[in-house]
């Protein structure tokens, strides 16, 4: 099976908290139901539109091979069932920045990433980056849920 860094489902609580910027590209805010996480993600809604309070699974994984063969970083077409199968939308990027927050019992982590310009911040326990490295290759699949 694919080696899953990080998975969740997400409710979307604002559109665009900021106001829109482009035409194409929207930054969603969400809630994550099993992890206690955040998440603001810039989603080109042109291609995948999103609405508020919609729900999406969204996984971030460091290769589509279902056996978890690594990405070689190029793109191989041959009919090979990949992870992106099971999603809507997939985004290739790279993990740029890891920081932590607070203190005590209220720490709290941001993993932050770009795919081609378009940035994801996730926040939550610190425990959702324990499997995260800087400057990691990564994909991002989401999936609508109902």
């Amino acid at each position: 099976m694919a080696d899953i860094l990080f998975e969740d489902i997400f409710t979307i609580i604002r559109m665009n908290p900021d106001g829109k910027k482009f035409d194409k590209v929207s930054r969603v805010e969400v809630e994550g139901e099993h992890f206690n996480t955040k998440m603001q993600l810039d989603v080109n809604t042109d291609i995948y539109p999103l609405h508020d309070n919609e729900k999406f699974t969204m996984v971030l994984a460091p290769t589509l091979s279902l056996d978890g063969t690594p990405d070689t970083g190029y793109f191989t077409p041959g009919g090979r069932k990949s992870l992106a199968d099971k999603f809507e939308y997939v985004m290739h990027g790279k993990l740029y920045k890891i920081s932590e927050g607070g203190s005590g019992p209220n720490v709290t982590v941001e993993v932050y990433a770009s795919f081609g310009g378009l940035l994801m911040k996730l926040s939550g326990e610190p425990t959702i980056a324990s499997k995260f490295e800087l400057d990691q290759r990564l994909f991002l699949l989401m999936r609508k849920v109902g």
